[in-house]
């Protein structure tokens, strides 16, 4: 069996060993003489398996008792008009910081339910930074404060939270949740899709302040209500159970092979400093993000020449390194380095970078 090294930015590379945990269990489960991908949600067995995916996220995450955990589908785009209609319910109004396409996205759908004020955006630059934030243009008033804390496509992250006060800090957490602690009494929601480095792609995970939940705007469909699923603890219809399994699988690793977050951020910044010394000491390729807002998760990065990013993408994949394409919206290359890639992914890819510059 011969595996790639799978730079994809979602759906991502998962460690090995749950893989194998996965495919030991496909046809019986736990002697339940079944897989979990034809089990009823409503049976002792999978209720375990739910119950146990959200302690161990709340172990890992150390995420206090007055916060609900929430399994749902729809990517984290269906939050986009979720948080709004369920939290933009007093003064009907919300901040935002844009710095990227996910971020500008949640903009625009919560301005189809409220007015929408921009603190600040990085669109001048391409995303290619975290723009500082000046308090006095936040409003005191809004229902909540917006942010995409990792941005999948620019390679962008806040290293400072901003302080808002007592209006609730919500975040978009998709491609950096589990990566390295997070302190999540300073947020009212987190939510993140799945499919980077919690599990495959169809769970959504909600992570939201009890006191936030129970005041959706009457247009609010019973499915988008943060109140159905928190009184039916993810169970109204059938959540995405296998994927739930897979990220069970998943927080088992972080806690019993790599030893907690602690550890997990210290290896995720090991990989990352191991690919941007290359790039800022490379006479051929160059990171695109200035380094005060650089992402632990995602590595953006050109060669100023875009039939040569192209020649690149195409020996890097004959060589088992696939998935390196930037977004189609930015072009490049990308290397989303999540919890599951090896560091000897990272050695092997500087190694194959330092060849085709010799080369070219």
């Amino acid at each position: 069996m011969s595996r790639v090294y799978n730079f994809s930015a979602g759906p991502s590379v998962l460690p090995e060993s749950v893989l194998t945990i996965a495919a030991s269990e496909m046809l019986d489960y736990n002697k339940s003489g079944q897989s979990v991908m034809e089990m009823s949600h409503r049976s002792k067995t999978y209720e375990e398996i739910i119950h146990a995916c959200e302690a161990s996220l709340r172990e890992v995450m150390n995420i206090p008792d007055n916060y609900k955990v929430l399994f749902l589908q729809g990517g984290a785009s269906s939050q986009f008009a979720m948080i709004p209609m369920n939290l933009m319910n007093k003064n009907n109004k919300a901040d935002f910081v844009i710095t990227g396409e996910w971020a500008k996205k949640a903009h625009q759908e919560a301005a189809r339910y409220g007015t929408t004020n921009v603190v600040a955006s990085s669109a001048d630059k391409t995303f290619s930074y975290i723009p500082e934030l000046n308090e006095s243009k936040f409003d005191k008033d809004a229902d909540y404060f917006h942010i995409c804390l990792n941005n999948t496509i620019f390679g962008t992250k806040f290293a400072t939270l901003p302080n808002t006060g007592d209006v609730p800090l919500v975040a978009d957490v998709s491609s950096c949740i589990l990566s390295e602690p997070i302190d999540v009494s300073k947020f009212g929601i987190l939510y993140a899709g799945a499919q980077k480095n919690m599990g495959p792609a169809g769970l959504t995970v909600v992570i939201i302040r009890e006191d936030l939940i129970g005041n959706a705007m009457d247009i609010t469909p019973t499915m988008f209500n943060y109140s159905t699923h928190s009184k039916n603890e993810s169970m109204f219809n059938t959540p995405p159970t296998y994927a739930i399994y897979i990220c069970k699988l998943v927080l088992d690793w972080i806690k019993k092979d790599i030893g907690g977050l602690e550890k997990m951020k210290e290896l995720n910044e090991k990989k990352a400093n191991m690919l941007y010394d290359f790039l800022d000491n490379s006479t051929m390729f160059k990171a695109t993000v200035e380094k005060s807002s650089r992402s632990l998760m995602n590595i953006p990065f050109i060669t100023g020449n875009e039939e040569l990013d192209n020649k690149f993408i195409k020996e890097a994949i004959a060589a088992n390194f696939v998935n390196l394409k930037g977004h189609r919206s930015v072009g490049g290359m990308r290397a989303s380095i999540y919890n599951a890639m090896p560091i000897e992914g990272i050695e092997k890819l500087v190694s194959f970078m330092k060849e085709f510059e010799v080369n070219n």
